[in-house]
């Protein structure tokens, strides 16, 4: 029996609502088990069949104090409309059919076959989430960092939510704070899609020039998409960390950027952390100085371990920090 909708609902939570027998239930759920980001990313359906149109506020109305007998001039917020790009990340699997057949040909060993497959989307997709750009490649979409790409606000007004750490050198990396909701910032799919990715199973082919010398193989190939995009609703709703320099950085927090207190900021900065599913996202490097932080003095009061969604996950200040290896070491600096 299907389940209904969750609120503000991951890809998973709408894959659940398919059926538990669902071969693409399957499929997200072994996603989701090495992509710590659909744990929390909120997933909906695109208004249009290639992407998403949404309007973004930018001013709201002021009132007006009033006086007996005094009138008072109507006002409106202002608002404008943006189109979000959905990209479509495809791949094929071919596994040799005398291998399948000698295992029954079996669904579960097949999907086993294809984990690296799999694997491949999680990393691909992650890395786009943060670093995509539709200026560089025009059939994806465009993820955060090219979003919040200056410190500077007389450039961008969402300058203010991006935080430096005073990083000088080539080894740099991002901490990001981002507040999933259906009003604040959500991935999609495209309308009448089945959350947007799809499994098809192509049967048996024969496989040309297999051996690189004109030979072939029967296989069974199946057919893997994606497709994915993001919309940045309120930019107030997404706080980077950025120019973290790693060869700076101590268990102690007594050189290099002060994480504790640059995360600290970011909660500050996000408008309302209730307004949805709220996460950190860094890589195992900076993970691994926050979780030997916990130890330390500095820490205590915001480092903890807390049963989140029952897995143990690291918490700031209640926030769950996710290990997102998609974000790399080598980032430019942010001016």
């Amino acid at each position: 029996m299907a389940l209904l909708p969750a609120a503000n609902p991951t890809l998973l939570d709408f894959a659940l609502t398919l059926g538990t027998d669902d071969k693409v239930t399957r499929v997200i759920e072994l996603l989701a088990q090495t992509n710590e980001v659909l744990d929390d990313m909120v997933s909906i359906e695109g208004n249009l069949i290639t992407g998403h149109r949404t309007t973004i506020r930018t001013g709201y109305p002021a009132p007006t104090w009033r006086k007996l007998y005094g009138g008072v001039q109507p006002t409106k917020s202002t608002v404008t409309q943006i189109t979000e790009s959905c990209g479509m990340l495809e791949n094929y699997s071919e596994i040799d059919k005398a291998l399948a057949d000698l295992n029954n040909n079996s669904a579960a060993f097949m999907l086993s076959e294809n984990r690296a497959i799999l694997e491949g989307f999680n990393q691909e997709i992650v890395q786009s989430l943060f670093y995509a750009s539709e200026d560089n490649e025009p059939e994806a979409f465009t993820g955060f960092a090219p979003r919040f790409n200056t410190s500077v606000a007389a450039n961008a007004e969402n300058a203010q939510n991006v935080l430096k750490a005073g990083g000088t050198g080539a080894d740099n990396t991002s901490v990001w704070l981002v507040v999933w909701g259906e009003n604040t910032v959500h991935s999609f799919y495209p309308k009448g899609s089945k959350g947007g990715f799809v499994m098809d199973n192509k049967g048996q082919v024969t496989v040309e020039n297999v051996d690189g010398a004109g030979g072939r193989m029967e296989a069974y190939r199946t057919h893997y998409r994606w497709d994915y995009g993001l919309a940045v609703r309120d930019w107030r709703y997404v706080v980077r960390i950025c120019n973290i320099d790693l060869s700076d950085l101590t268990k102690t927090g007594s050189t290099g950027a002060d994480l504790i207190d640059l995360m600290t900021q970011a909660l500050e900065l996000v408008q309302a952390l209730g307004a949805g599913r709220a996460a950190f996202y860094a890589n195992r490097t900076i993970k691994s100085f926050l979780r030997r932080q916990i130890v330390n003095k500095v820490a205590q009061s915001t480092l903890s371990m807390d049963q989140v969604a029952g897995k143990h996950v690291m918490t700031f200040d209640g926030v769950p920090v996710r290990r997102c290896d998609g974000l790399v070491n080598n980032e430019a600096l942010v001016p």
